[in-house]
């Protein structure tokens, strides 16, 4: 293994940990693919299984041949930084899940009509801004049946480093893409997924709503589910779009669930035909 102890903090190689933005590794190597950081050994082996490389990493010096060995041992010439608890947090600014993170190499984002090839239940996300509820909705949709997601160019990327942590690496799994990096939202995006099969359900309240567990919409073959934004929810021409209105029934007059918690439930109930 390539252990490499921490002496100087301001050697340039742990600038991807310490010193850079998530926009700044978003476009790292523009216009290629940038980089992104993946946190714990059990979430960068997912990385690794959906195929994602690993640039260097930086571990907890007591990890190094317990928990993170195996993932260590996978890539024995990719470099490792390592030092104690404190000096990493001195150099991160935060606590490490688990001690241990991966720089990896981003994939090119695929088309619209790549990520829904042989799928059935998608999720689209409109200007979804909070990372944590991104990770959260990733992981309720790999765990509820939805085949794929895609998202507007408001939304939080997936790939930094809270998403990911929270989505407990389900975004490696799940097929996703940007539907501006191909299209645009919403007119022309719910045009092309009606063209592929899809009926659309925006989930919304308003007057002519019908609840998640209505049956004509429940028995659709193909089904795009679309959420919005924290507190605004979905912008007035994209539920006009839509062929459905939803929403999920609510008791002791509350109106609504955040965009998160909304998402696992209407995923649970919709992905039933």
């Amino acid at each position: 293994m390539s252990i490499i102890p921490i002496t100087d903090f301001d050697d340039p190689q742990l600038d991807i940990y310490a010193r850079r933005s998530e926009g700044q590794l978003l476009h790292f190597y523009e216009p290629k693919e940038g980089i992104f950081i993946a946190e714990s050994p059990r979430v960068i082996q997912t990385a690794f299984d959906e195929g994602y490389e690993p640039i260097s990493f930086l571990v907890e010096e007591r990890h190094v041949k317990t928990q993170a060995k195996h993932i260590l041992e996978q890539y024995p010439d990719i470099p490792a930084y390592t030092a104690s608890y404190d000096v990493l947090k001195k150099l991160t600014g935060f606590v490490m899940a688990r001690g241990m993170l991966c720089a990896m190499h981003r994939k090119k984002l695929p088309s619209l009509t790549d990520v829904c090839k042989n799928t059935n239940r998608i999720v689209i996300l409109e200007n979804v801004m909070n990372p944590t509820n991104v990770g959260a909705i990733f992981r309720s949709a790999a765990a509820l049946n939805m085949d794929a997601i895609l998202l507007t160019k408001g939304c939080s990327d997936p790939l930094y480093r809270r998403s990911v942590r929270v989505s407990m690496g389900t975004v490696f799994q799940i097929p996703w893409t940007f539907v501006d990096h191909t299209v645009s939202w919403p007119e022309n995006g719910i045009r092309q997924l009606k063209e592929l099969g899809y009926k659309t359900v925006a989930m919304a309240l308003t007057d002519r709503s019908v609840s998640i567990d209505n049956q004509k919409l429940i028995s659709e073959d193909k089904l795009a589910v679309v959420l919005g934004t924290e507190g605004d929810g979905l912008n007035d021409a994209t539920i006009s779009l839509c062929d459905y209105t939803a929403k999920i029934p609510m008791a002791h007059g509350v109106d609504s669930l955040n965009v998160a918690a909304a998402s696992a439930v209407a995923f649970w109930q919709l992905s039933k035909r």
